[in-house]
């Protein structure tokens, strides 16, 4: 039986979100918390776990057959393994997470994350309900493919949601420069959570911030960030924070004139619109910049791979 590093780290986590709470009632660390934000932040991430076990089973057969017809046979008892893994599981989280921030589908699933208005311990743990129902998991196939055993890849997946637990937080705020350099951080993370719009849509990294560094995705923290989405939920309604954006799209699939309207609102940038009439952050971005008297931002190298029309992303 394989042992989840997530399970064996819940305890930690537990004890890690209340010694922020106590440092930050005291003045002692950096640390915003609101009640029934965090009550929000708990549920969703219970919620995520049970839905999670709902499709565990797919998954996994998937995975497992994909590894049937393996191109290579790749021991988990090789060091060399091991740090193939969690450089190829890392790279394949970065696209998975730019997915889900740059195609509304994806974002519909993950938006929930980016939801609450502080940054702190228990935001890490406000995870989606939806995530096993996208299909984004059929990006760690090729794992499974080229000869990494299914086990490894579980194993992996999970050290780095682990990692990621403690760059949630205001308390840390500089590392020293070749740790800032090479590995996600927190400084990195709360500009990922910001919705300043110089800050939107960057530092995707799960444990290397390499990867943005080297795709133009990288955004240093420089100006004080202002967590949450564009718009907003303004309630503590934990369905609707878990589904919002789902609706909004069925809503707008409702109204769309054409299937290209409705692949538009289902695959395009986040809030695309036929007219562009809504607020994308490639607007956002362009207009901030205007203001500050600097050049607008070009398109995102993966414009080209955007349906006519579909131009923009949005935050909603």
């Amino acid at each position: 039986m394989t042992l989840d590093p997530v399970t064996l780290a819940t305890p930690f986590f537990i004890l890690a979100v209340i010694l922020e709470i106590v440092l930050g009632k005291l003045g002692k660390a950096r640390a915003h918390y609101e009640g029934r934000d965090t009550l929000v932040s708990l549920s969703l991430g219970l919620g995520s776990t049970l839905a999670g076990l709902l499709t565990a089973g797919v998954v996994f057969a998937a995975t497992l057959w994909v590894y049937q017809h393996r191109l290579f046979t790749i021991p988990m008892s090789a060091w060399w393994a091991w740090a193939a893994i969690f450089v190829l599981e890392d790279l394949t989280y970065y696209w998975f997470h730019r997915l889900s921030h740059e195609r509304r589908f994806w974002w519909a699933s993950h938006v929930n994350h980016h939801s609450s208005q502080h940054y702190n311990l228990s935001t890490a743990l406000r995870q989606t309900w939806t995530g096993g129902l996208n299909g984004s998991w059929l990006l760690w196939l090729p794992l499974a493919f080229l000869g990494f055993p299914p086990p490894m890849i579980a194993i992996e997946k999970s050290i780095s949601l682990v990692y990621q637990f403690w760059i949630h937080t205001e308390a840390v705020r500089r590392l020293p420069g070749p740790l800032e350099a090479v590995f996600n951080t927190p400084s990195h993370h709360r500009v990922h959570h910001a919705r300043n719009p110089r800050y939107l849509d960057s530092n995707y990294a799960g444990i290397l911030i390499v990867w943005d560094r080297m795709f133009g995705t990288f955004v240093a923290e420089d100006e004080p960030p202002r967590y949450g989405i564009v718009k907003n939920l303004g309630d503590f309604n934990i369905v609707r924070a878990a589904f919002h954006e789902w609706a909004s799209i069925g809503q707008d699939l409702w109204r769309a004139r054409s299937p290209r309207e409705a692949a538009g609102y289902l695959f395009g940038p986040p809030g695309w619109s036929p007219d562009g009439s809504r607020q994308t952050s490639t607007a956002l971005k362009a207009a901030w910049a205007r203001r500050r008297g600097g050049a607008v931002p070009p398109e995102p190298e993966h414009a080209a791979l955007t349906p006519p029309g579909l131009n923009g992303k949005p935050r909603t």
